[in-house]
């Protein structure tokens, strides 16, 4: 099954971001300006019961289930999550944890969680909106793609691997069949996550879907053209990202090298050829130290549809980040003083992981010390084979001995942070624990800050908000260079 065609490939997507940076009003807002709003997909299982736990602020998960097509799903997660008067400093419930077998309760909150953020996304226009999902995390795909095809998601999007089987899956899905990832299981045989969609209703009670376009990033023209060889593998367009983008890099070609303060040295191999990307013949944007202007229309005259931008975005008001994490950064931007790493071994996916350095976050290591260490969201955790034959997981972040006893490297607990938890407490829904301990933030930006800087510039030079700028704003000034056709207020989202 093709998916329907874009009306109009759109000039900028916003990246998507973090645990809920990439808000549903991030993406509504940019949506709206005719370019593609981009969600986080990240744990918004998660997301969903804890917000339903806070007493559902201004009653958006509920809105959005109002019209959620099979609403006996829609009750149960309420049921188990909805605290109306919020949780009165009691610490969340726990959401089951991501794993081999098969899990209903599991299934129906990842499914909704993405329906609620896709669905609000598109409320009240007819724009793009896209999802942004990890392919490091591959046992929540098939629920979390299901979940966001249900709201009627127009563009997917996955990096942070090699997004091999996401386009039979949303084909699966898309007809109601059931969708099944391949899940690598370290020192065994590969596992498989599936989602069959009748176990949620009857097929008769499952609405038409239609298959979103799907967009893989990538970091090199070599992956791109290993993608397009076979239809089932092929994508509908690639974002390339260089290393300088937020989030999770691609390591460096050929052995990882550290400089002199500790991140990873990249060099001309690790670009992407543009050329043999054009060649290929499929639409793609380029983004890491792409957000300004005059970079947008490089890209567009090197033969690029456009270009992701991610940073502007997170900085904007209608991010998800937490108002003082943002109100910082941006004094740290103006000051001069913001500083972007990249940690070679933050993240436990083994990915470079880019962490912006601010005092009393979890980028100090000593804050991150104080930090009771232990693995309990478990997103990044990877199943490995026990010596009796069976599944278990583990995660370098997770208590040193218990990584060890279970036969993970010790070497590969240096420096690993927990992202599950410091990126859901980014926006607001940390974990408040029993013992008193609050879960700390730990915010990821791109390293090149150049566009950043001069758009807050410009804003105050204008009178611009002391707040910072909008996410429409951000938009209008990528585009000021280039001729981008105008939209309509209401702009006009992919047919079927």
């Amino acid at each position: 099954m093709s998916p329907a065609p874009l009306v109009r490939l759109p000039v900028v997507i916003q990246g998507g971001m973090g645990v809920g940076v990439s808000s549903w009003q991030l993406a509504n807002a940019v949506a709206r300006t005719g370019q593609l709003g981009v969600v986080s997909g990240t744990a918004l299982d998660v997301v969903v019961a804890r917000r339903l736990q806070d007493g559902d602020p201004g009653g958006h998960v509920q809105r959005a289930l109002a019209d959620f097509p099979l609403p006996d799903v829609a009750r149960r997660v309420v049921d188990a999550y909805l605290r109306p008067e919020g949780r009165d400093g009691e610490p969340y419930r726990p959401v089951p944890r991501l794993g081999l077998r098969p899990d209903q309760h599991r299934d129906e909150l990842s499914v909704v969680g993405n329906f609620v953020e896709v669905w609000l996304a598109k409320e009240g226009h007819t724009g793009l909106v896209g999802i942004n999902f990890l392919e490091k995390i591959q046992m929540a795909t098939p629920a979390a793609a299901y979940g966001a095809m249900l709201a009627g998601i127009d563009v997917v999007l996955m990096g942070a691997g090699i997004p091999r089987e996401i386009p039979h899956l949303l084909d699966e899905l898309a007809e109601h069949r059931p969708g099944t990832v391949t899940v690598d299981v370290a020192g065994g045989e590969s596992g498989h996550v599936t989602l069959d969609p009748t176990t949620l209703a009857p097929r008769d009670a499952l609405p038409p879907l239609r298959r979103p376009t799907f967009l893989a990033i990538v970091s090199s023209h070599v992956l791109a053209q290993y993608l397009n060889r076979e239809d089932s593998t092929r994508p509908d367009g690639f974002v390339v990202e260089g290393p300088v983008a937020g989030g999770h890099n691609a390591p460096p070609r050929g052995k990882l090298v550290l400089d002199e303060t500790g991140q990873p040295v990249y060099g001309p191999r690790d670009d992407a050829n543009l050329e043999a990307l054009a060649s290929i013949g499929l639409p793609f944007w380029l983004a890491g130290g792409y957000g300004e202007p005059e970079m947008v229309k490089k890209a567009l005259e090197s033969g690029a549809a456009g270009v992701q931008v991610g940073t502007l975005f997170a900085l904007s008001r209608e991010s998800g980040l937490l108002d003082p994490l943002r109100e910082e950064l941006l004094l740290a931007l103006r000051a001069g003083t913001l500083e972007v790493r990249t940690e070679a071994s933050a993240s436990p996916t083994g990915f470079p992981f880019k962490v912006a350095q601010l005092p009393g976050t979890l980028s100090d290591d000593a804050e991150y010390e104080r930090r009771p260490r232990l693995c309990d969201l478990g997103y990044l955790r990877q199943p490995y084979a026990r010596a009796n034959g069976q599944v278990g997981y583990r995660c370098p972040a997770e208590p040193v001995d218990v990584f060890i006893r279970k036969g993970g490297d010790p070497d590969g607990t240096a420096g690993a942070k927990c992202l599950c938890n410091a990126l859901t407490s980014d926006v607001g829904l940390g974990q408040h624990r029993k013992d008193g301990y609050v879960e700390e933030p730990m915010v990821t930006l791109g390293a090149d800050l150049a566009g950043a800087r001069r758009l807050d510039s410009e804003h105050w030079l204008h009178g611009g908000n002391t707040e910072g700028w909008t996410a429409t704003e951000a938009v209008a000034w990528l585009l000021r260079e280039v001729a981008v056709a105008p939209t309509d207020p209401n702009p006009v989202a992919s047919g079927v």
